[in-house]
């Protein structure tokens, strides 16, 4: 049986829960002039952080596979955007190389701390498994600000669709060793109390194909609103005013 210690809130959940709200006073104080919906945006993320990091659901990931993936995409592909959504438009990244670093730094992440070895020395250490949960906020702080920053008038096109495309294949590769390899990837979770009635390997396909969908739907979302913004005649003739 599950015990009950299992689901209460970790004892670092405190200082990370007092933390993330004195960085939203912060930000309040001193981003005030603000429009509302950046306002909304950051605490959306600082809230969504929390969710991933001190809330009663991230005492379970040592259980669940699918509970340890979600927690990933919440500090990646959620929190990460909002967060940027509601810092203060800055000057658009326009260099290749430093573009390309930000994808870099994505996908290493990812597949990083998804392999057997440092994934499993997450799960056994405190300072490790903290460690990862930062590397996952800040790389997918790096990965989104292009995207974020992006503006398709200053002539940037099509490279923004096609980043977030690329991006789409490490993670499709994983989820889909992780669904359909047949055995369990992470030794850990065999010995791990079952939850929901779901073996290891179970556990282990639902997080694989829970990754593959969420994440090639939350990196489709921006790149149809940003291809959209690139078709429309306005951008289109601010475009060409910029390049004149």
């Amino acid at each position: 049986m599950h015990s009950a210690a299992h689901v209460h809130l970790q004892p670092s959940s405190l200082p990370i829960t007092l933390a993330l709200a004195g960085i939203a006073v912060v930000y309040l104080c001193v981003w005030r002039r603000l429009p509302a919906f950046r306002a909304a945006a950051f605490l959306g993320g600082v809230c969504v952080v929390w969710l991933a990091i001190a809330s009663p659901l991230a005492a379970l990931d040592h259980e669940l596979l699918t509970i340890h993936m979600v927690k990933h995409l919440l500090l990646m592909a959620i929190a990460s955007p909002l967060i940027l959504l509601g810092v203060p438009a800055r000057r658009p990244m326009q260099s290749l190389n430093r573009t390309a670093l930000c994808w870099l730094a994505g996908t290493a992440a990812v597949i990083g701390w998804h392999v057997p070895a440092a994934f499993q020395l997450a799960l056994g250490s405190h300072w490790w498994h903290t460690v990862e949960n930062a590397t996952f906020l800040l790389a997918g702080l790096l990965f989104w600000w292009p995207v974020v920053q992006s503006r398709p008038s200053l002539g940037q096109a099509w490279s923004m669709p096609l980043y977030l495309f690329l991006a789409t294949l490490p993670c499709d590769i994983l989820s889909a060793f992780l669904a359909f390899c047949g055995r369990v990837v992470y030794p850990s979770y065999l010995a791990a109390p079952r939850l929901f009635d779901l073996s290891p390997l179970q556990d282990q396909e639902f997080a694989g194909a829970l990754m593959w969908v969420s994440v090639t739907l939350i990196y489709l979302i921006p790149a149809v609103i940003i291809t959209v913004q690139i078709l429309s005649p306005g951008v289109q003739a601010e475009s060409e005013a910029v390049k004149i």
